[in-house]
């Protein structure tokens, strides 16, 4: 009996430190998943392509590595039928960089298989579907900038483009500054699509312990769609890695329907913030690579500065008085 119970502890205990927010029947869908190891997945898998600078290893999925201009892609190859979904990701970005690296990766719904490069976050613009962006450098400081690193939401219907240069902030859903870059313990996202209220989550202070980012209600996504990830580098880098992605379909909630053939005519579209005013942000005088360059440039005139009064210092004053010495 003593035994019984012991067992019983140890399983209650294992399913609290899950860190899934469990919600309704739940059931994993592994067409839709990417469980390590990845060593037995070659690169021509039936459920998901790789292209770009895409690297998979034993534990890993590595976008990007630390290198400028690159980018990687990987898509499931097949469509996501779930009208209510739930992923959980675990996911690293970090490198060499301590106060400049980028650009940052994204995870996608959308409805084509993005395998070709695109200013997006490594894929193409004037996509259709919902974006999760993982944004690890502030390409300007307008009217609406915010703290690095942000983790935002967009939906577009194909009519619209994302201004990678203003960090897409005039047609953002939702955002919250989230320091997931450079973690030394496991960072995970909780990215929820249930009954039209997309909610996402996350948990990287290594507490096990989820802290909501945004929800958005009234989001339309049609069904049919395609999972994927995006990450891309530019004049900085950093490595993009994808640990583990399992995608949940959730039971429907009370009161909610689900007819396929209407669900796969839905038009992506969702209610953002109607208040908020979206004024045209003005062109930085100098592009991230002028800027760069500069303070490099900055930083090694002012080590040749305090090298050369240093070593004036030196000369003058300690050789100085050993000369006196003898004397």
């Amino acid at each position: 009996m003593k035994v019984l119970v012991v067992l019983l502890i140890a399983l209650a205990v294992i399913y609290c430190k899950t860190p899934l927010p469990m919600e309704k029947k739940v059931y994993i869908r592994r067409e839709h998943s990417l469980i390590k190891p990845y060593s037995s997945m070659s690169m021509d898998t039936p459920m998901w392509d790789y292209s770009g600078s895409t690297i998979v290893s034993n534990n890993e999925i590595r976008l990007t590595p630390d290198h400028q201009s690159k980018a990687g892609r990987v898509w499931n190859t097949i469509p996501l039928m779930s009208r209510n979904w739930e992923i959980l990701m675990e996911f690293k970005v970090h490198g060499q960089g301590r106060t400049l690296y980028g650009d940052g990766f994204a995870l996608w719904y959308s409805h084509e298989r993005q395998l070709m490069a695109g200013p997006v976050f490594g894929a193409k613009n004037g996509f259709n579907g919902l974006g999760i962006f993982f944004d690890t450098y502030s390409n300007h400081n307008g009217e609406h900038s915010h703290g690095h690193p942000y983790i935002s939401a967009v939906v577009h219907n194909g009519t619209q483009t994302y201004d990678h240069d203003s960090d897409g902030t005039h047609n953002e859903l939702a955002g919250c500054q989230c320091s997931f870059r450079g973690q030394k313990h496991d960072t995970f996202v909780s990215i929820k699509y249930i009954n039209n209220i997309l909610t996402v989550h996350t948990d990287v202070r290594g507490k096990s312990k989820w802290t909501k980012c945004f929800e958005v209600k009234n989001v339309v996504l049609p069904v049919g769609y395609h999972l994927g990830l995006s990450a891309s580098t530019g004049d900085l880098a950093d490595n993009h890695d994808v640990k583990m992605l399992k995608l949940y379909e959730v039971d429907l909630v009370e009161g909610q329907t689900y007819n396929v053939d209407e669900a796969l005519k839905l038009v992506p579209s969702a209610e953002g913030e109607p208040d908020r005013p979206h004024v045209e942000d003005v062109k930085p005088l100098f592009s991230r690579r002028v800027k760069t360059i500069f303070y490099i440039c900055f930083g090694l005139v002012f080590l040749l500065v305090v090298g050369g009064v240093g070593y004036h210092y030196y000369n003058k004053y300690i050789i100085g008085r050993r000369k006196k010495r003898f004397y």
